[in-house]
């Protein structure tokens, strides 16, 4: 009998990818398509919903063609998607507006409103509001386009919508629902009392299931446009980053990693809500029963190197690290004269919860090179990990080592700052680009009984690293100086 394989789709800001996996966790084929983001005003973000759906079209054309002759043993679909985006459907299930995305800050006021009129709130949706999270944004839609608001019947998160359209199902995850701020993570089911607030009502839900179960079957239409057999099983899968959790095997209490994409975070898993509102950690729902991930975020990570990769005039991100590996080097310690960077540049979720905070350089002098800029770069994305990271240890959350993945791992250098400057190995994994493709074809398999042996194909270590514990106390310094920067850029503010 021919081994039965999964279709994993991810469905991210700037890229749609797939996969095909096989029950052994090996990935016979990939394939991507890139999606584009619209700013129609300064702190917007949107997309057309429809552009998803046209990007996995492509995506899984390419696919067919990589992998024709696995194709048709593909049993299962699973899905993962960006979290906090709000797609809004009428009666008929047609888009009524663009998909206002997780780096949207126009709900900043709406935000505030939450907090301060319900305070109490934040310990059952296991965050403080915050503008770029699901529920400010609706807020602002009831009152900023009221029209749009009156006419709505569903909100969907991201990939909830590619579910639509490949089963005609209107479901949802407790993971990607615990990431609107409308559900109460520890019994994982939505809290009335805030869809109040937001003017929304239950019925206006979509219903909610476990992200490993079944949450309906290929239509015929869909199947034929996509070349898959009719009926097809689809998981319910989850939002991106429980998911990466499941392709990498974080999925036991302890388990921690880091994401370096365009944004950061800090993850720890655990076996219970544990969430620290008042320092800007998230407490959301894992992507499998009884687990539950605390969260320390950053809005600006990997998008500082390419920043200032643009501003030094460097040929590539590549150009820029080879200069900082050859003049920084990282078992030596770095001098308190050395420029300090905030890495700030989109505002700071963990633990200012301050969208309006702006980055920049200290201590710069007619001696500093692009190399002395570039490192200051890659710490100061570092020393606000190190910042997540406290926040998340404040929560209750243990961490030992933990995993390093996302656009970021690529870099080894940076890979050993981070465990230097967090005081804690850190290992990379080989193939962690396509975690949450990976861990959305585990959930698919679990859907359809494959059982647990999914779960326990972490991806193999490519390599550890250690702290260097001669660099220590000067990181500590620095560290402390950080910190000390954080009043002066808040009074920039004005």
């Amino acid at each position: 009998m021919a081994q039965a394989l999964s279709l994993g789709i991810d469905l991210g800001t700037s890229e749609l990818k797939a996969i095909v996996l096989d029950s052994q966790g090996k990935v016979l084929a990939q394939a991507g398509v890139r999606v584009t983001v619209s700013r129609r005003q300064s702190g917007w973000s949107e997309q057309d919903p429809a552009h998803w759906w046209q990007a996995c079209v492509s995506a899984l054309a390419q696919l067919r063609s990589h992998a024709y002759e696995a194709w048709g043993r593909i049993e299962c679909i699973g899905l993962s998607g960006q979290m906090h985006g709000a797609v809004l459907l009428d009666d008929e299930g047609q888009v009524l507006y663009p998909a206002i995305l997780w780096d949207d800050s126009r709900a900043l006021a709406e935000a505030e409103h939450l907090n301060r009129e319900f305070p109490a709130y934040a310990q059952v949706t296991g965050s403080l509001a915050m503008a770029g999270l699901t529920a400010p944004k609706l807020l602002w839609l009831k009152q900023h386009e009221p029209a749009v608001f009156t006419r709505i019947a569903c909100v969907l998160s991201p990939k909830d919508y590619l579910r639509l359209l490949l089963t005609g199902e209107r479901l949802s995850d407790v993971s990607d629902a615990a990431g609107t701020l409308w559900l109460d993570v520890t019994k994982r089911d939505w809290y009335e009392p805030m869809l109040q607030a937001c003017g929304l009502t239950r019925a206006q839900m979509p219903g909610l299931l476990e992200a490993n179960q079944l949450a309906g079957r290929l239509t015929a239409e869909a199947a034929q446009v996509l070349g898959l057999r009719e009926a097809l099983p689809v998981a319910a899968g989850g939002g991106d980053n429980p998911v990466s959790a499941v392709g990498i095997g974080a999925v036991n209490v302890g388990d921690a990693f880091v994401t370096l994409g365009t944004s950061a975070a800090f993850v720890a898993i655990t076996d219970h809500a544990a969430g620290n509102p008042a320092s800007a950690v998230h407490s959301f729902c894992h992507a499998l029963p009884a687990r539950w991930y605390t969260m320390g975020a950053m809005l600006a990570g990997a998008s500082c190197l390419r920043w200032v990769t643009r501003l030094l005039g460097q040929p590539d991100e590549q150009a820029l690290l080879d200069q900082v590996r050859a003049n920084v080097p990282l078992d030596q310690p770095v001098a308190l004269t050395h420029p300090l960077f905030l890495p700030y540049l989109a505002g700071e979720r963990t633990p200012h919860n301050d969208p309006l905070l702006r980055g920049g350089f200290m201590n710069l002098g007619h001696d500093c090179t692009p190399a002395m800029l570039g490192y200051a770069v890659l710490e100061g994305v570092g020393f606000g990990l190190r910042d997540a990271m406290t926040a998340v240890l404040s929560a209750g959350a243990s961490v030992n080592a933990c995993a390093l993945v996302g656009g970021g791992a690529r870099s080894e250098y940076w890979a050993q700052l981070l465990a230097n400057v967090l005081d804690r190995e850190v290992f990379t994994l080989q193939g962690s680009e396509l975690s949450a493709c990976i861990g959305a074809a585990k959930l698919g398999f679990l859907a359809i009984g494959q059982g647990t042996d999914p779960l326990a194909q972490g991806l193999p270590i490519k390599a550890r690293y250690r702290p260097m514990v001669s660099v220590q106390p000067a990181l500590r310094a620095r560290y402390a100086k950080f910190n000390g920067l954080l009043a002066a850029a808040k009074a920039l503010q004005g």
